[in-house]
């Protein structure tokens, strides 16, 4: 891995030791300049997650990917960077079902720094934009939203607030700190790729956060959400159906990607898993 080049990919410069200042940075800069999605899947072609693959797809074509290969990439620079870095598999509760996905179904990391644990994910489309603090479970503010981790037992579930003004909080995927190793991803990897159960499989994506909301194409639907001046608070939500043509202009004047193959768009019914 050429270390600079990466940086330059994700709009850092400068110093960059392994302090909790610097990974705040790369974790934000990372989520406002590599895309959330799934569009290698509805090219036809295959999510492979060797290192140098990911490599050259994210940095030296500047596309994007998900969980699997950016978080996988991510965890890689930060071991690179000289991070204390461990490997961690959550399952996603659905927005669409309800239901949680099966073990190993999302690929995030943890990082220690002086004894203190933070929780790290680039790869999740609508998550947290800083670490999180691993030391609490009070609520933690940032900038597009109020986030914490709520233990049970050995399980932790990261949660977003989904009233500013109350208490209610809203699963977004719980996971263990038992560590893992990158070939546990393999199947499962495979399985986004493939089941009528997964958000990926059923649904054509790419999101990228945006200093003042999110923007995201998912089908043939263009979803511009845009931050009010509450903690996380979107203030509006616009939504435009694309063509074709307008879905590849997109894709290249927003995201900054531009495909060597015809895309297929897709928004269908997502199958709730039997468990």
């Amino acid at each position: 891995m050429d270390v600079q080049m990466y940086l330059a990919r994700i709009g850092c410069s400068g110093p960059c030791p392994p302090t909790l200042e610097t990974l705040q940075y790369l974790h934000l800069n990372h989520l406002l300049t590599v895309p959330f999605g799934n569009l290698t899947i509805h090219t036809r072609g295959r999510v492979r997650l060797e290192l140098p693959l990911l490599y050259e797809k994210i940095v030296m074509k500047r596309r994007g990917g998900f969980c699997f290969e950016i978080n996988g990439l991510f965890s890689w620079l930060l071991s690179q960077m000289g991070y204390d870095v461990t490997l961690l598999s959550a399952q996603v509760r659905s927005r669409f079902t309800g239901a949680y996905g099966p073990p190993f179904d999302h690929f995030l990391m943890m990082v220690t720094l002086d004894k203190h644990r933070w929780l790290c994910d680039v790869g999740f489309g609508s998550g947290f934009q800083l670490p999180l603090s691993l030391e609490t479970d009070r609520p933690q503010i940032q900038s597009h939203g109020v986030y914490r981790l709520r233990s049970e037992g050995n399980l932790i579930f990261m949660e977003s607030k989904s009233d500013i003004g109350g208490e209610c909080w809203t699963e977004q995927y719980k996971f263990t700190l038992e560590p893992r190793d990158r070939a546990d991803f393999i199947a499962m990897c495979g399985y986004h790729q493939s089941s009528v159960s997964s958000l990926f499989f059923c649904k054509s994506l790419c999101s990228l956060l945006l200093p003042t909301g999110r923007i995201t194409i998912m089908g043939r639907r263009l979803v511009i959400s845009s931050l009010g001046s509450g903690d996380g608070e979107y203030a509006s939500r616009t939504i435009t159906d694309l063509s074709d043509e307008e879905i590849t202009r997109f894709l290249r004047e927003k995201f900054g990607i531009v495909l060597q193959a015809p895309l297929i768009p897709k928004d269908n019914e997502i199958v709730p898993p039997n468990n």
